[in-house]
């Protein structure tokens, strides 16, 4: 029996419901910052409980976009994405019902997992609805500027959210969509799979896996356990061991997860190590910011969401700029000087004291904003034009890989040099707030943790005082952070004047997104 080819009008509802699972997706990546100083106070959490709930979404998720790609061509694209469609709706249920920590950490760790999954699938299902070359260009545009969307729209929706209905109410938010978008899908997509899909790399994916936990759990455990202590000297140990044992199976295997190949290309290598130093400047300051305009500034949640406008926008509007400069004039100059930009940034936010108001700091999110849109962008772009067609798939999931690596670090790094210096600077800093012996203990032990949402339960008489000697203490940490990502910003920028010497062509994404591949297109714009 012939098969009746598709109508534009389910191609459209088919892109519709894919880019509605996307926004999830994303959303859920940004939309729990600003929440970060509720769920502080509703589960008695931790600094290093909050870096925890940031990373282990993005830890799951960056560790297993290199291989669901390969799993939905070999099981069934439409079988897979409605898995991991299905998956994220329920744990997104179990994220709101969570009523401790732990639970929470499941949850988000099971979210992540379905989030890979979507992501490349989901992808694939767009190249072969789109039979035309230019509407699946269009397709894939729209694909790409979701996580731009999110990124913008996520901090501003969770303010709304968490201000109206608690923590909560940003998971719950999910399950409607998440229903709708199952049932349409469902009933409108048809099943596609690759014959000659590549073969699975089980062994690479987890030692890579692993590797990357151990090295997250010592930075962001250091602190509390000790970074002398065995458990933490034990766990970087293990990551060191763990991903020198990935690189050999690597090179072993014939079917890599990373082929070291494509890293003997310093190009491949500049945009690898800028896409990862980028967002690992970008989501340190997000995460930081959160708990300084909440618990120091006495923000709120839509305040706070609102200020971060000022990063999200820029970011959104020069990703599209940067991917058509980087083709014009090559990516060489828009990554160093996007580098130095996010150096820049931020700098200018260690200046931030207890009080300092909007208007003495936005242009630096800003500058920071789009600093990591003329990095991220043309380093793809870079990236695209030097490998083959057979690799520019696997290039892609590379850099996002990266991305989500570095983001990943940004917050555990920041978070760990942020407990370091409270550690440090509590105790005196509260030594010349007048206070019974007793009550000080009790603050400077949450303080030292980072939990700031201890002050505001003092007394009147007491609070502003307190918030101001322990509120200038996290000042100075955040500084720390913030001066070490501007290192790595500028790191990448030296490495880019150094090993971009020669001309890159940019070709390869533009031929392949005239030939209609939707793979080689998909990471021009920085995903959140």
């Amino acid at each position: 029996m012939a098969v009746r080819p598709r109508t534009g009008g389910s191609e459209r509802i088919s892109l519709t419901f894919l880019c509605l699972g996307l926004f999830m997706v994303y959303l859920d990546a940004t939309i729990v910052n600003v929440a970060l100083p509720d769920m502080q106070e509703d589960l008695s959490t931790s600094v290093s409980e909050l870096q925890w709930i940031i990373d282990t979404y993005t830890l799951t998720f960056a560790c297993l976009l290199l291989t669901s790609g390969t799993v939905g061509d070999r099981l069934g694209r439409k079988k897979l994405f409605l898995c991991g469609l299905i998956t994220f709706t329920l744990t997104s249920m179990l994220c709101a019902l969570s009523t401790s920590v732990e639970m929470l950490l499941i949850a988000r760790a099971l979210q992540g997992t379905a989030g890979a999954v979507m992501i490349p699938v989901s992808l694939s299902l767009i190249s072969v609805t789109y039979k035309d070359p230019a509407a699946r260009a269009k397709a894939i545009g729209i694909w790409s500027g979701m996580g731009g969307l999110a990124l913008s729209v996520g901090p501003v929706l969770g303010g709304l959210l968490v201000d109206w209905s608690g923590w909560r109410s940003i998971f719950w938010v999910n399950i409607p969509i998440g229903v709708v978008a199952t049932v349409a899908l469902f009933l409108i997509l048809t099943e596609s799979r690759a014959p000659d899909a590549g073969r699975l790399d089980p062994v690479g994916q987890s030692l890579f896996i692993a590797g990357i936990a151990a090295l997250a759990f010592g930075l962001i455990q250091g602190s509390a356990a000790g970074w002398t202590s065995a458990l933490i000297i034990g766990a970087f140990a293990c990551s060191v061991l763990l991903l020198a044992g990935f690189v050999a199976w690597e090179r072993f295997t014939t079917a890599p997860l990373l082929p070291p190949s494509l890293f003997r290309n310093p190009v491949v290598m500049v945009a690898g190590t800028v896409n990862f130093l980028g967002l690992f400047g970008l989501f340190a300051a997000i995460f930081l910011l959160t708990l300084y305009l909440q618990n120091v500034n006495g923000l709120s949640t839509v305040q706070t969401g609102l200020r971060f406008l000022a990063l999200t926008i820029p970011i959104m509007i020069a990703s599209f700029v940067a991917s058509v400069l980087a083709a014009r004039v090559g990516p060489r100059w828009p990554i160093v000087v996007g580098s130095v930009f996010c150096a820049g940034g931020l700098l200018s936010l260690t200046r931030l004291e207890v009080g300092t108001g909007f208007g003495a700091y936005w242009w630096g999110l800003a500058l920071l904003g789009v600093g990591v849109a003329l990095t991220g962008a043309p380093a793809t772009v870079a990236m695209l034009g030097v490998v083959s067609t057979e690799q520019s798939g696997m290039a892609a999931g590379i850099l996002n890989t990266f991305r989500q690596v570095g983001a990943v670090f940004g917050v555990a790094l920041s978070g760990a040099l942020l407990l370091q210096r409270l550690r440090s600077g509590v105790p005196d800093a509260l030594s010349a707030v007048p206070m019974p012996s007793t009550l000080r203990a009790e603050v400077a032990d949450a303080v030292e943790k980072g939990e700031l949402s201890k002050v505001s339960q003092l007394p009147p008489s007491l609070r502003q005082a307190v918030l101001n000697a322990v509120g200038s203490v996290y000042a100075e940490g955040m500084h720390l952070a913030m001066t070490v990502a501007a290192a790595g910003a500028l790191l990448g920028g030296v490495l880019t004047l150094v090993l971009l010497r020669k001309p890159v062509v940019a070709v390869a994404a533009v031929r392949e997104t005239e030939g209609g591949s939707a793979t080689e297109t998909a990471d021009i714009a920085p995903n959140s």
